[in-house]
């Protein structure tokens, strides 16, 4: 976390609320009152409740990429999509509020698939459109636009997810976590070269 001690105070506070709460209950007041500093102090570091909500979702891309890019060492390019997945659904399920605010919510200056993506302008995006061309280069997955093939497996997870939080699947989080695996694997047998 970077900046200021009183804006990292002020970003955990937020943090914490988003974290317990939904992003619902992240009023700048009561920010301020957690970060111990007044109601007005908060604007000093933050304009508006709307940059301390982007502050939080960019903290969790810049979150989940650093996790995507500590497993990206190994040759198993296919392991390491796979990975990707995985870890994109146990930061879902670990912390379901933050990442409904910054994967799910409507934001006006969200990144826009394509043009925001193909300009690389998303932190965690890149990475798994890396690991979709290097799945490409190493014969694993069949040619084809990688950005669209990236976008197919994020969609899926996604989607899987959105309906697993939304009560649409009777499973508990473990049988969950298998239809996700098995479900993951038909898509990319439906890739492979």
């Amino acid at each position: 976390m970077t900046g200021t001690p009183t804006a990292q105070r002020i970003v955990a506070a937020a943090r914490g609320l988003l974290q317990r709460e939904g992003v619902a209950a992240v009023h700048m007041r009561k920010v301020a009152r957690l970060a111990g500093i007044s109601p007005m102090g908060i604007y000093r570091h933050f304009t508006n409740r709307d940059a301390l909500l982007q502050r939080l979702a960019d903290d969790s891309f810049d979150e989940i990429t650093h996790h995507w890019l500590a497993m990206r060492s190994g040759s198993d390019v296919l392991a390491q999509l796979i990975a990707l997945q995985r870890i994109y659904l146990d930061y879902a399920l670990a912390h379901p509020h933050v990442f409904e605010h910054a994967f799910s919510s409507h934001r006006g200056n969200a990144r826009r698939f394509p043009e925001d993506f193909h300009a690389r302008r998303s932190p965690t995006f890149n990475v798994g459109h890396d690991a979709v061309v290097a799945a490409q280069a190493a014969g694993v997955l069949r040619a084809g636009d990688p950005w669209d093939i990236a976008m197919t497996l994020w969609a899926h997870s996604h989607g899987l997810i959105a309906l697993y939080r939304a009560g649409r699947f009777s499973f508990d989080e473990r049988k969950f976590r298998s239809f996700h695996e098995t479900s993951l694997q038909r898509i990319l047998d439906g890739l492979r070269a």
